[in-house]
């Protein structure tokens, strides 16, 4: 149905917002499922940690916290992602701030089609499914 967009306790620029919409449904759809209601929201670390907290009881920083309301073949849920971690990530990673911004977007994605990260199998594979639909995504004419 839609991604929607949004802030907290940051100032992001985020162009794009159709292109990454239909990349985001073309990867459920490609993972036979479909798009419900996606928020994205870009926070601060601050903001995520509160959240870890409160939500998840862990007390560390992370870039993503994925809320999961999928309903049978539809895929819907919130993806809160620290843009402070993503910016420090980017840095240590040696990609680029967009670069890695779409991996975490899409990380958050396929958790919420069903994908896990716990443990060295479903990394790999976690890992493999990001960079395939990674390489799918269509450049964005502006930079983040």
């Amino acid at each position: 149905m839609a991604v929607h967009y949004y802030t907290e306790d940051c100032d992001i620029r985020f162009p794009g917002k159709r292109k990454t919409g239909r990349w985001i449904d073309r990867t459920i759809a490609a993972e036979g499922r479909e798009t419900g209601q996606i928020s994205i929201v870009f926070c601060s670390d601050d903001y995520l940690l509160a959240l870890n907290r409160k939500h998840l009881n862990h007390d560390y920083f992370t870039d993503i916290i994925t809320f999961d309301y999928d309903e049978g073949e539809t895929v819907s849920g919130d993806l809160f992602i620290s843009i402070d971690t993503v910016r420090a990530n980017a840095v240590q990673f040696g990609v680029s701030f967009p670069e890695e911004l779409y991996r975490v977007i899409i990380h958050g994605v396929l958790h919420l089609c069903g994908y896990k990260d716990k443990t060295p199998e479903d990394s790999r594979l976690m890992r493999e499914k990001e960079n395939y639909y990674l390489s799918l995504r269509e450049e964005t004419e502006h930079a983040i």
